[in-house]
């Protein structure tokens, strides 16, 4: 049953990883004066944040009745439907602010002032974009559903958490832990890489969305 829940709550541990706002948001703090301080802030910020979101999740999709595992499971199928109708509107949402040919990626109006931030507000801006982030909720309500559902045990539910956890945040804990280690090296293709998501991000998270969104739905139908 655990791999099964792993299974399932993969993809969605993935969606949260590939958000490239939170991405660039590290980078850039990695870029600045107080690079050390306010990344290492952030990364805390945004582990944090995942696991309180997909520990809600998972203990109160735990409480909801279920039967014999044969059987059709029609509340988990519906939270299921719903949150891939979201997905579906945050998809076709990000695809309409894709930048047209010609023009800049718009990026939030905050990231101007990241040069600026200190710890605390880095630490919080970390949970707010994971543990609060709208398209970030969704994804965790899923994996908490997923997870709640599968009936583990309190060892294999934490296990499975952790593992969703480690999935999620880890294209932030990378570049950050590696920048602590090699930040010299890492300068030139962290910024390459900054400009690159900036300019896709919308595309990016449009198709992303999109494919979480039709696998949500999947799974919400065979919950009936």
């Amino acid at each position: 049953m655990m791999g099964t829940a792993i299974g399932e709550m993969l993809p969605l541990a993935l969606g949260v990883a590939i958000s490239p706002i939170p991405i660039i948001a590290a980078i850039l703090m990695l870029l600045s004066p107080k690079a050390r301080v306010t990344s290492v802030g952030f990364l805390l910020g945004w582990v944090i944040g995942i696991v309180v979101a997909v520990t809600v999740f998972t203990l109160v999709s735990s409480i909801l009745p279920e039967d014999d595992p044969d059987a059709s499971r029609p509340i988990r199928g519906i939270v299921q439907l719903v949150l891939g109708l979201l997905l579906f509107v945050l998809a076709f949402g990000q695809w309409r602010k894709r930048p047209r040919a010609g023009e800049d990626a718009a990026l939030p109006k905050w990231m101007k002032a990241i040069d600026t931030i200190t710890f605390p507000m880095a630490f919080g801006l970390g949970f707010l974009l994971s543990a609060l982030n709208p398209k970030n909720l969704i994804m965790a309500a899923g994996a908490g559903t997923d997870i709640g559902g599968a009936a583990l045990a309190g060892g294999s539910t934490v296990v499975v958490v952790v593992i969703y956890t480690l999935i999620a945040s880890s294209t932030v804990l990378i570049p950050v832990i590696g920048y602590l280690i090699a930040a010299d090296r890492l300068r030139a293709p962290l910024d390459a890489l900054r400009g690159w998501l900036a300019a896709e991000n919308a595309v990016i998270m449009a198709v992303l969305l999109l494919v979480i969104g039709v696998s949500m739905i999947g799974k919400g139908i065979g919950s009936f």
